[in-house]
């Protein structure tokens, strides 16, 4: 027989949001992965904080509440409050019962700022890759850089020496030479006039850089630096002088990496440069025979797509494409960040294959 449309609300509810959420659902291994690492940060966040006065939100919470935020592209604090408000799995795994009541917006944001730095964001960051160790590769990695649009129009490139208009109208740079020496951003001094590459436009924006291993295309180091010709190599180089290296290792990266100053840099510090041949630049590819001949070489041209593909999945999932944050820290946080979010998300399915 038909139900009845009855539109009477019921008071109570006898089933908690744990029962709710299917068994089988992604968020739940992610959750266990999370908790691991956040109990293991329990200490930390303890020293944080004063031992007297107003509670402020919880950071296991507020780190699940950022996590939610990055895994659904929430664009917003405003709309990640309003689906903690009524969306039961965003209220259980950031472990809120059905009657807690949700922050505000503003204050969610002015705990976020109080709490997340590029340290802590960098242990986060390094615990992850901790749950992560028996998928990790030892010898074979990759690296290579990704443009970050900063949170500044084209029209806050101003003079650095006040000429020009300021009233907030649109100026005319018709004829006008820019570059980053005479000029700033007003809205973003941090960011850089950038293209990635020849016909590109210029924009301003930072670099984001990132190392992988090969095995499963995990990330095991970041950084973002300002956005010049020089900083992707300057931060390869970089990262790769922070990694305790356990034995020789390759390392892959593309033709911006075909350099002289950079291949023989890397073979100094033990490591074998797997660095896509630059035919065409002057002088010739730094990159010979005595490498090109190994069937380890053309592996890792294969893997180095990947890196590619984390790139993709942390700017549009993880809405880096155009940052909304502004300063060189700020933005440095919330790539690695993102980067850490994206190792969890790798290693949930990692485990669920059971590879």
């Amino acid at each position: 027989m038909r139900g009845e449309d009855a539109k009477q609300e019921a008071m109570f509810s006898y089933i908690s949001a744990e029962k709710r959420v299917p068994a089988e659902h992604p968020l739940r291994a992610i959750r266990k992965l999370v908790d691991a690492v956040l109990q293991e940060m329990s200490p930390r966040f303890a020293r944080l904080y004063a031992k007297v006065g107003r509670p402020s939100i919880a950071p296991e919470r507020l780190l699940r509440a950022l996590l939610l935020q990055v895994f659904y592209s929430v664009r917003s604090e405003r709309l990640l409050m309003e689906q903690l408000d009524y969306n039961l799995l965003f209220r259980w795994f950031v472990g809120l019962t059905m009657d807690d009541a949700v922050w505000h917006h503003a204050v969610f944001s002015h705990n976020r700022e109080r709490l997340l730095n590029e340290e802590l964001a960098e242990v986060f960051f390094q615990r992850v890759l901790g749950q992560a160790e028996p998928y990790l590769s030892d010898e074979h990695f990759t690296v290579d850089g990704t443009l970050i649009e900063a949170w500044a129009s084209q029209k806050s490139f101003r003079r650095k020496d006040g000429q020009g208009p300021r009233d907030g109208n649109s100026p005319d740079f018709r004829g006008e030479k820019r570059s980053n020496t005479t000029h700033e951003s007003a809205t973003d001094a941090h960011a850089r006039l950038y293209k990635k590459s020849r016909g590109s436009e210029s924009k301003l924006a930072y670099l984001g850089h990132a190392l992988m291993e090969n095995r499963h295309g995990l990330l095991v180091k970041t950084q973002v630096s300002a956005a010049t010709g020089k900083a992707e190599r300057d931060a390869a180089m970089g990262m790769a002088k922070k990694m305790r290296w356990r034995k020789r290792v390759t390392l892959g990266a593309d033709k911006n990496y075909d350099t002289y100053d950079f291949v023989s840099g890397l073979r100094d510090l033990g490591i074998t440069p797997h660095v896509a041949q630059n035919l065409l630049r002057r002088g010739g590819s730094a990159i010979d025979e005595r490498t090109t001949r190994h069937a380890g070489y053309a592996v890792s041209q294969e893997k180095r797509k990947r890196i590619e593909q984390s790139f993709g999945w942390v700017k549009i999932i993880g809405l880096l494409k155009k940052v909304k944050l502004r300063g060189r820290e700020k933005v440095s946080w919330l790539f690695t960040f993102a980067g850490a979010v994206y190792n969890l998300y790798r290693l949930s399915r990692l485990k669920a294959v059971g590879a």
